[in-house]
């Protein structure tokens, strides 16, 4: 793939929006990805994937990206933050031994629900100069609590799915990428990619969207002939994502206000599948 960013796939870009808990996760319902299985598209390396994983409570989480070098790196990114995360503390139980003495007994912890894990509990420091934590079988922990229940994909996914879609999801994130789908394939490729959310989604299921403003799509033009080409060519403005949306079958915009400063500030819309 090109060294140019034509799809939104900066390298490093979580050094320009650095963040210890991600802004735009922060404003949304508190218990929305509890259990649910959670669909991120254009996840780039995986930071807030492996946020909604570890601290929201969602049983499996797959990110998808266009980038193959940035899913390896949102492998690393998995590991990173689960060798930074503190040791799981199992929860005591008392009880009565046979004389009515007190007794403590140990009880194995395999749902997120039954802990809450310390994230940055270790500094960054520690795995650079001791290696990664190793990561225990499945079975010791359970598949729907992190890092088990994250997985990342290399895809085009506006025209090529991915295995896990089959299973549908309750929740689909998509985070600054709609202007890079609107640039690269167009008004239809756009629409498309929006069928293609409300196919996934289970029934009542919902569609997580920070659309990038319409100025902001000047600079991106910029960046070869064809995203020049292409964005000559729009009629589509995000201000009309949700009358089409609409259409397609969700319900009407639900807004989280507008996170985030300069650049990087947008708004947060949460729609719900029909």
């Amino acid at each position: 793939m090109s060294s140019i960013p034509t799809h939104g796939n900066y390298h490093g870009y979580y050094t320009k929006r650095p963040f210890f808990k991600d802004e735009r996760l922060g404003v949304l319902p508190s218990s929305i990805f509890k259990g649910r299985r959670v669909l991120d598209i254009g996840c780039n390396e995986g930071w807030v994937t492996c946020e909604i994983a570890q601290s929201y409570g969602a049983c499996s989480v797959i990110g998808v990206d266009i980038d193959e070098n940035l899913i390896e790196g949102a492998w690393r990114r998995r590991r990173t933050v689960w060798s930074m995360q503190a040791p799981t503390k199992p929860n005591l139980s008392t009880s009565e031994d046979s004389n009515g003495s007190p007794q403590r007994k140990k009880r194995k912890l395999q749902h997120i629900d039954e802990y809450e894990p310390a994230r940055h509990y270790f500094p960054a420091s520690c795995e650079h100069e001791y290696g990664s934590l190793p990561i225990a079988p499945s079975s010791n922990r359970g598949k729907d609590v992190f890092p088990h229940n994250i997985a990342f994909r290399t895809a085009d996914w506006v025209e090529t799915g991915i295995p896990e879609d089959s299973e549908g999801y309750e929740i689909v994130v998509a985070l600054s990428i709609s202007k890079w789908i609107h640039l690269n394939e167009g008004d239809d490729g756009l629409k498309r990619f929006f069928r293609r959310v409300y196919e996934v989604l289970k029934p009542a299921g919902t569609f997580v969207l920070e659309p990038q403003q319409w100025e902001s799509y000047a600079k991106a033009k910029r960046l070869n002939h064809t995203l020049k080409e292409n964005g000559r060519n729009l009629v589509i403005r995000p201000t009309d994502f949700e009358s089409i949306l609409k259409d397609i079958g969700f319900s009407s915009r639900r807004p989280f206000g507008t996170i985030g400063e300069g650049g990087f500030s947008r708004a947060v819309d949460l729609y719900v599948k029909s």
